[in-house]
């Protein structure tokens, strides 16, 4: 069962990087072709006025993932993931509040959340891939070490790029939901 999640979690990280990857791509494209404008015109359009319902979707599969694999996976986090948990936990109540009261501007709150939870993603993927033993968040207490990694999927998904891929989402619609506002 423990596996089976994790491989759940696993496929819908790889499914939300090539989603972000094409996303970029049709970004990058709408100057350059008309196709490229209509295509990035046309996920816009999906996404618009959904975007706080995306970002709250995926702030609940990153929160109860990651409680599931501390709880009941046993997999004990690290200073950094708890700093993680610290960035994701709250963006869950204030998309959801968001959403029930249709707020509109809640990218002002949660786009800060999203990008410092990335940065510190990013860092604590960069010292697990780089094998660096004395990463200043070396196992001290109660916390593992920020470099064990306790399952690699595909070749590239950790806990820590799982992390990543769900703040790089957020901000993502909140980006969206931002540029919507303006």
């Amino acid at each position: 069962m423990v596996q089976s999640v994790i491989q759940l979690l696993a496929v819908l990280t790889l499914l939300s990087n090539i989603g972000l990857v094409v996303a970029l791509v049709l970004y990058l494209s709408r100057g350059v072709d008309k196709k490229g404008n209509k295509y990035w015109k046309r996920l816009v359009s999906f996404i618009h006025k959904k975007e706080i319902k995306f970002a709250l979707v995926v702030s609940l599969v990153a929160t109860f993932g990651s409680l599931y694999l501390s709880e009941v996976a046993h997999f004990d986090p690290c200073k950094l993931c708890w700093y993680q948990r610290i960035f994701m936990y709250p963006q869950v109540f204030i998309l959801a509040t968001a959403l029930k009261e249709k707020f509109q501007n809640v990218f002002k709150y949660a786009l800060p959340l999203s990008i410092t939870g990335f940065i510190i993603a990013a860092y604590h993927y960069y010292f697990q891939i780089s094998g660096n033993p004395l990463i200043p968040c070396s196992a001290v207490g109660f916390s593992v070490s920020c470099s064990q990694r306790f399952f690699t999927y595909y070749g590239y998904i950790t806990i820590p790029w799982m992390s990543l891929s769900a703040f790089s989402l957020i901000t993502f619609f909140m980006l969206l939901a931002k540029s919507n506002k303006t």
